[in-house]
C-alpha cells in the first residue's frame, strides 16, 4: 500500500474511540537503513482543528490494529 492511498484516512484511538487526526497531516519516522516506516507523529489540535497544535501523539507501526476504507484504528 502506498502512503498516498492512506494519507486521507482518519486515525482513531481504539481504546477511547477518539479521533487523533488525519494521516496526511503527520510526520513520519523512517528507518534510514531499511527505509521502513517506524512511527507516525500526529499533531493534535484544539477546537476541532482550529488553533495551535496542543501536543503530539506518536504511534508505532505495530500499534496499527486495522486499516479500513476511511480510517486507521490504532491502540495507543
Amino acid at each position: 500500500m502506498r502512503l498516498s492511498e492512506i494519507s486521507s484516512k482518519e486515525i482513531i484511538d481504539f481504546e477511547k474511540g477518539e479521533r487523533l487526526g488525519v494521516l496526511g497531516q503527520t510526520d513520519l519516522v523512517i528507518d534510514e537503513e531499511t527505509g521502513e516506516i517506524e512511527a507516525f507523529v500526529v499533531p493534535t489540535m484544539k477546537w476541532f482543528g482550529l488553533g495551535k497544535r496542543d501536543k503530539q501523539v506518536t504511534f508505532y507501526w505495530n500499534q496499527i490494529k486495522k486499516i479500513g476504507a476511511d480510517m486507521i484504528i490504532i491502540e495507543v
